[in-house]
């Protein structure tokens, strides 16, 4: 399912998101993210240590909440699976390029562990105000 201009536009502009995957028992864990998108995925940037990313190791659904920054009530939900990871120098750039858009500089921050790409597959669009 290929992401539609206005899901696309949403996940590439200096938007935010809500980023909920499932603890191993089963409870939900959100964070708020920065986000991005290619042609046909919701893409997510973090690091291989943190819980996010091991939650989507055990179990790939996940959900994805993107409102627009100038009025919270235009939003999209994807839920989706996370179908690709990304690490390597590719997901280092990307997170750069990422923090480019959000602050207008490289990323900040030291990488703790590395840095990876979770590349969403969506299954479900609901939007809002789109």
């Amino acid at each position: 399912m290929p992401l539609d201009h206005d899901i696309r536009t949403l996940a590439t502009g200096r938007n935010f998101a809500a980023f909920t995957t499932l603890f191993p028992d089963g409870h939900p864990q959100t964070h708020v993210m920065w986000v991005d998108a290619d042609a046909d995925h919701i893409l997510i940037n973090t690091e291989v240590h943190r819980a996010k990313f091991r939650n989507t190791e055990q179990d790939p659904r996940v959900t994805v909440t993107i409102w627009d920054v100038d009025n919270a009530y235009r939003y999209a939900e994807v839920r989706g699976r996370v179908t690709d990871v990304v690490t390597g120098p590719e997901a280092r750039e990307h997170i750069d390029a990422c923090s480019h858009r959000y602050f207008g500089k490289p990323y900040p921050n030291e990488v703790e562990s590395e840095r990876a790409i979770l590349r969403i597959t969506p299954d479900r669009v609901h939007r809002n105000g789109l």
